[in-house]
């Protein structure tokens, strides 16, 4: 049973008003404008407003048709017939059909994509005529429309003719600079750290909700700049604001407060297939973290509550699993996380041979996540108090991604939100042995394996029986959480300030959505 409650459900007015333009302010600017080279919420919510899929999301979360008008599973379950809606136009006026689907499939799960993993459950991409495409599945798998959510079509023709077959996510190519898809706006000037400035689509399929006539993202990594910049009518949103600064704002007329939790869970990722730490100064050609006991230790280490209380400001949730309870799958029966215990942690640093502690590097983004820095710090020091000696590196997210694909770390933060709301997503993405075959853990940083959960995997995605499949991702989780693969922290909440006039939605999987704005 699908369980998630809209916390804010914030479908804030609805009549349009005159056209205006709108500003808003992020912390973090989308890493490319390549919706196939990196598998980030900040790339692809911000494309969200700009290229399309077959299905997307609604307000609340519903899957709803987009550029496919229907679907159906074909094939005895192996498989999904997508219909898909005729008469649509690329920005650039190219026509849209089964050739661009294709073609999307083709680059979105090419080794060199970042959303290849999307694809594993496909065994073949069949067009049937100009308008239908089939998507054929190595075996059922009932939330594979849920699933390609976020899988966003591009033009054959564009990207051939502008040397953007494949994603560069690395070099970058024209795809990375420059937009052409069929939503509701399109990108008009793209300076990557300055600004993007968007305008509608005049041939756009869907009937438009918004009255934006200019949109211009600016990214400001300074919070205190941000909320000065949302108090003065510079922008007209801020996403996120400071915790430290949401009761001020909210006893401001100017503006509005905007809170909610989100999917996403925070959590500390281990160098489980590492054979040596990189940043120790102590221990030598040996990984301390490759012991469960010493996870184990962290985890006990870890005071989340004082984290929630001290730097969230009582605004987050305590995690213990990779989804959030709001999510399909989530596991009644391993609910608790560790309790704060640095007595067991210390006992089990000695069990594992390290009574005298190491040191290590913890690497941490410090403009990603709702406060992750200050985060990155708390953690470093409640791991001193049991004797592990962390060496914080916190460096932008642009920065980030690269040196942990790069195998640069002895631990990391990382935060993750299921595209389908649904537990498999991360155990495919996160928990799944990295295969490039398969199309399998491409976000699992750390290399963790476990043979059961790997044959776990395509039964959870494969079973339609609500228990039989809820029975095995119980299985799952218990042992993820026995052998620590991650430790899961708390549930970011959502904290966005708007001007007082603007109306909009937020959703929980924290994409802004241009098309459900209005300026009054």
């Amino acid at each position: 049973m699908f369980r998630y409650v809209l916390p804010v459900a914030l479908c804030i007015g609805a009549a349009p008003a005159l056209a205006e333009e709108f500003k808003w302010a992020e912390t973090t600017d989308p890493q490319t404008m390549d919706p196939h080279a990196v598998n980030s919420a900040a790339v692809l919510g911000f494309l969200n407003n700009v290229y399309e899929g077959l299905v997307r999301r609604d307000r609340d979360m519903s899957i709803e048709p987009a550029l496919a008008t229907s679907w159906e599973p074909i094939g005895d379950g192996m498989g999904w017939r997508f219909n898909l809606r005729q008469g649509v136009t690329f920005h650039g006026g190219e026509d849209f059909n089964a050739d661009d689907v294709i073609f999307s499939y083709q680059r979105a799960s090419d080794e060199a994509s970042d959303t290849r993993s999307w694809f594993a459950p496909v065994s073949e991409v069949i067009k049937v005529d100009d308008y239908t495409v089939d998507i054929m599945t190595s075996a059922p798998n009932p939330i594979f429309p849920d699933s390609i959510a976020n899988w966003m079509i591009m033009d054959s023709g564009w990207a051939e003719a502008n040397n953007a077959v494949l994603p560069d996510k690395e070099n970058g190519n024209y795809a990375t600079l420059n937009t052409n898809g069929t939503g509701a706006f399109r990108v008009t000037t793209r300076e990557p750290g300055l600004r993007t400035v968007m305008e509608p689509h005049a041939g756009w399929w869907d009937t438009a909700t918004h009255n934006i006539t200019r949109a211009e993202l600016t990214p400001i990594q300074n919070s205190a700049t941000a909320v000065a910049a949302l108090l003065s009518g510079d922008v007209d949103l801020i996403n996120p604001v400071p915790i430290q600064d949401a009761a001020r704002l909210s006893g401001n007329d100017s503006v509005k407060l905007i809170q909610g939790i989100e999917a996403r869970v925070i959590m500390l990722g281990f160098p489980h297939e590492a054979e040596a730490l990189k940043y120790s100064s102590d221990v030598d050609g040996a990984n301390p973290f490759a012991d469960v006991r010493v996870r184990q230790a962290v985890a006990h280490a870890v005071n989340v509550p004082a984290i929630l209380q001290t730097i969230m400001r009582g605004n987050a949730e305590p995690a213990s699993q990779l989804v959030s309870p709001a999510m399909r799958g989530f596991s009644d029966a391993r609910a608790d996380r560790p309790a704060f215990d640095p007595d067991r942690a210390r006992a089990l640093l000695a069990e594992a041979g390290y009574g005298d502690g190491f040191s290590f590097g913890l690497k941490c983004p410090n403009d990603r996540y709702l406060n992750d820095e200050a985060v990155c710090q708390a953690v470093t020091g409640m791991l001193a108090q049991v004797g592990i000696t962390a060496v914080l590196d916190a460096m932008p997210v642009q920065n980030y991604w690269p040196e942990l694909r790069a195998d640069n770390y002895d631990m990391y933060l990382l935060g993750w939100s299921p595209g389908t709301f649904d537990a498999e997503h991360p155990i495919r993405f996160l928990a799944a042995t990295p295969n490039e075959e398969k199309k399998l853990g491409s976000w699992n940083f750390g290399g963790f394996s476990n043979a059961r959960v790997d044959e776990l995997l395509p039964m959870i995605q494969s079973e339609i029986d609500d228990a039989k499949r809820q029975a095995m991702l119980d299985e799952t989780t218990k042992i993820l959480q026995d052998e620590v693969a991650y430790v899961p922290m708390y549930v970011q909440p959502l904290v966005w300030g708007a001007a007082a006039n603007i109306e909009l939605t937020q959703r929980p999987d924290n994409f802004f959505i241009l098309r459900w704005v209005t300026v009054n």
